[in-house]
C-alpha cells in the first residue's frame, strides 16, 4: 500500500486496481481562506480492499481519476457530501452519477440532525477517530505521516458505516427518501453562484428601504462577478457594511469603480430585481401562531411514528413558507408530502 500517490503512473497503476470497484469512499481535503474557489489538495478513497491518499496538487492531469469517479457505474459514499463535490465540480464541471450520503441517511434513522463522520463512527463501529488535524494547512507539502492517516481515516470507516445505514433505511422502508434527499444534491445549479443565496447572505441587505435594495443587489452581483475573475472571497473584494454604504449613498466609488460597475449592469443578463425575495419575513398574526402550533404538533407525532426528529420533516421557517403558500417549502414534495397528507388526514 503506498502512503500517497503524487504522480500520474502511480496514480494509473491505482486506478486499475478498483477498476471493478463500483462503490468507492470518497473524502476531499481543500483550502478556501484566501480564494473565492476552493483549493483542492487532496483526494482520499476507499474501497474493500484498499484507502489511499491522492496528492491532486503534484498530479497535473487528473483525467484518469475523473474517468472513474464520474462513471455512470461508479456510487459514490460521502459524509456531508456537499463541499467535497462542489470542490471536485470546479476542476472536473461534473457530477457523480450515483450518491449515498451517510450523513442525509443518518438523519432519516433519527441520530442526530447533521451529525459528524467521527460522532457516527463512534456510534456505529465504536471507533474513536483523532480530530487533532481538523485545521490543518492541506497546501503544506510535505505530508507529514500522521497527517496522511488522519487524512486516510475519513475514508476507512465509510463502507462500513454505509452498509449498516443502508440495512437499516431498507428494513424501515426509507431508501426512496434518501434518493430524494441526495437528488438535490447532484443539480449543477447548486455548484454554480446563485445571486438570490448571496443577497440574502450579504448581512443587512434585507432590511434596506426598497430603493436602496435595488441598487445593493446589483453591486451584490458585481462584487461576486469581480470575486470569481480575480479568485478572491467576495468580502475582500468589498465588505458587506462597505457595500450597503455604497447602495445608501453613505460612500461613493471611486470614478473607475464607478464605470466598471455600470458597465456591468448594462451588459448584464441576470434578473437583478430580487426585492421580493428579500423582503423580511412579516410577522406572524395570532391566527397563523395557533396554526403552526396545530401543524407542528402534527408534524411531532409523524416524527415520532417515522421515527425521526421534527426537524427534518420540516423546520420553522420551513412550515411558516408552506403555511403562505410557498410550494417550494419541503412538505409540498417529496416523500414529506406524502407523509403529511396521510397524517392530515387521518387527523380529521
Amino acid at each position: 500500500m503506498q502512503t500517497l500517490i503524487q504522480t500520474r503512473p502511480q496514480l494509473e497503476r491505482y486506478l486499475k486496481t478498483i477498476n471493478r470497484d463500483s462503490c468507492i469512499a470518497l473524502d476531499t481535503e481543500f483550502k478556501r481562506i484566501s480564494t473565492y474557489y476552493p483549493e483542492l489538495c487532496l483526494v482520499q478513497i476507499a474501497t474493500t480492499h484498499s484507502a489511499e491518499c491522492i496528492d491532486v496538487l503534484s498530479i497535473i492531469d487528473l483525467e484518469p481519476l475523473f474517468e472513474k469517479l464520474y462513471h455512470n457505474k461508479t456510487e459514490w459514499i460521502v459524509h456531508s457530501a456537499r463541499q467535497d463535490i462542489e470542490s471536485l465540480y470546479h476542476l472536473s464541471k461534473r457530477l457523480p452519477s450515483s450518491l449515498f450520503d451517510t450523513q442525509i441517511a443518518a438523519s432519516l434513522l433519527n441520530y442526530p440532525v447533521q451529525i459528524s463522520y467521527q460522532a457516527l463512527t463512534e456510534i456505529l463501529q465504536d471507533v474513536y477517530l483523532d480530530k487533532s488535524h481538523t485545521r490543518y494547512d492541506w497546501t503544506k507539502r510535505p505530508l507529514p505521516r500522521d497527517v496522511v492517516e488522519y487524512a486516510l481515516d475519513d475514508v476507512r470507516y465509510l463502507l462500513p458505516n454505509f452498509k449498516k445505514l443502508k440495512h437499516e433505511l431498507t428494513i424501515s422502508k426509507k431508501i426512496q427518501w434518501l434518493d430524494e434527499e441526495t437528488g438535490f444534491l447532484l443539480d449543477t445549479e447548486l455548484y454554480n453562484p446563485n445571486i438570490e443565496q448571496i443577497c440574502y447572505k450579504t448581512k443587512g441587505l434585507s432590511r434596506l428601504d426598497n430603493k436602496f435594495q435595488v441598487k445593493a443587489i446589483k453591486l451584490a452581483a458585481w462584487r461576486e462577478s469581480n470575486a470569481q475573475q480575480k479568485n478572491k472571497p467576495r468580502k475582500w473584494i468589498m465588505s458587506d457594511e462597505k457595500l450597503l454604504d455604497y447602495a445608501c449613498g453613505k460612500s461613493k466609488l471611486s470614478t473607475r469603480s464607478k464605470k466598471l460597475f455600470d458597465d456591468f449592469v448594462k451588459e448584464s443578463s441576470e434578473t437583478l430585481s430580487l426585492t421580493e425575495f428579500l423582503s423580511p419575513q412579516k410577522p406572524l398574526t395570532s391566527s397563523e401562531k395557533n396554526k403552526k402550533n396545530e401543524l407542528q404538533g402534527l408534524i411531532n407525532s409523524i416524527a415520532e411514528a417515522y421515527n425521526l426528529r421534527p426537524e427534518v420533516i420540516s423546520t420553522s421557517k420551513s412550515l411558516i413558507r408552506f403555511m403562505r403558500g410557498d410550494l417550494s417549502a419541503p412538505l409540498c414534495n417529496g416523500w414529506r408530502s406524502k407523509l403529511f397528507n396521510k397524517e392530515e388526514l387521518n387527523a380529521k
